[in-house]
């Protein structure tokens, strides 16, 4: 359902990156159909991943790409804290939209389940 609501966005990615868990891997795999994307399997998604780890995804992406990343909580909010400041609840299926630049970071969009499904409604 990200995916598809993401697809209805317009919104286009370099790269899609997933852990290798199962969980995350299928729901990789349906964002990624709807963006036309096939997903890449990123190890250090499995557990620990961070800021450095998110920066380094992007860095390899290249400037200016947009990367989507799946992955597990509480990895993800608190990347997003250590990031941005922000403190989040990234539920299942929610989506958290950074933007990185350089050293500063922000936090652009946080939408949850709910959300994600009135868009793909």
């Amino acid at each position: 359902m990200a995916g598809e609501a993401l697809a209805r966005l317009g919104l286009e990615f370099a790269a899609v990156y997933t852990s290798p868990r199962v969980r995350a891997r299928d729901t990789a795999h349906l964002a990624a159909a709807a963006l036309k994307a096939d997903p890449l399997i990123h190890q250090p998604l499995s557990a620990g991943f961070d800021a450095d780890e998110a920066r380094a995804l992007l860095a390899a992406a290249g400037d200016g790409a947009r990367v989507l990343v799946v992955g597990h909580d509480p990895d993800f909010s608190q990347t997003v804290h250590d990031l941005t400041g922000a403190r989040i609840d990234l539920k299942k299926g929610g989506i958290a939209g950074v933007r990185i630049d350089g050293s500063a970071a922000e936090l652009i969009d946080l939408l949850r389940p709910r959300e994600v499904e009135e868009i793909v409604a």
